[in-house]
């Protein structure tokens, strides 16, 4: 059984969903051209993303907000 219980807005999985990734843990995973599966190199490249870098590189870049719009 999945580790998920709660969705990103903060609500409760509905059983179906529990079901679909319970279904989804069993089957394989699939490497393909796209998605090649990673060497133990590749993966000891891989870095976590701090939030406090990201702050940099927003002030660094300009942080650009998404436009708003709205119907009337």
């Amino acid at each position: 059984m999945a580790n998920v219980i709660y969705d990103r807005d903060g609500t409760r999985l509905t059983p179906e969903e529990m079901a679909m990734l319970d279904e989804a843990e069993k089957r394989p995973i699939v490497y393909d051209e796209d998605c090649p599966k990673l060497t133990p190199e590749q993966l000891a490249q891989f870095r976590p993303v701090h939030y406090s870098s990201m702050e940099k590189r927003e002030q660094a870049i300009g942080r650009q907000e998404a436009p708003v719009f709205s119907v009337s």
